[in-house]
């Protein structure tokens, strides 16, 4: 099974402003994204699985907390597996590609984070392949 990749960018800044870039990520294979934008910090969007599709998430604008688990059994997966996490921020570009088999989990970390997520799959197709956890499971939100 693919593991979870993390392509790295940089940015650079003149008198004109700051350009944000992770030239290693190609677009072969979107078929939509859509941007989060949480009401409020405390909001936690988990766990959300994919059997089939594949995420690519970036944020453009603030911070935000992501999680993923590898699934072990999409009908009642065990209470014990390991959740990875990394925090995405708009001063540290980078994409985060989380392959079929796994769930996710987000948290805004500041007001008015945006979050990007693309997707190889279409949105009816994508709405046939969700699988839903409860936000309880694999990783406690509220260090964060």
């Amino acid at each position: 099974m693919p593991e979870v990749t993390i392509l790295k960018g940089n940015a650079f800044s003149d008198q004109r402003g700051t350009i944000s870039f992770v030239n290693d990520f190609t677009f072969a294979g979107v078929r939509r994204f859509y941007h989060i934008a949480h009401a409020d910090t405390r909001i936690v969007r988990a766990w959300q699985g994919h059997r089939v599709e594949q995420k690519y998430f970036f944020v453009p604008h603030g911070s935000f907390l992501l999680a993923w688990v590898r699934i072990d059994n999409w009908d009642k997966p065990s209470r014990d597996l390991n959740a990875a996490h990394i925090i995405l921020t708009d001063d540290e570009p980078r994409v985060v590609i989380i392959p079929p088999g796994y769930a996710n989990g987000l948290k805004a970390l500041a007001p008015g984070s945006v979050l990007s997520v693309y997707s190889n799959l279409e949105l009816a197709d994508s709405e046939k392949d969700r699988w839903s956890f409860d936000q309880g499971l694999w990783l406690d939100w509220s260090q964060f």
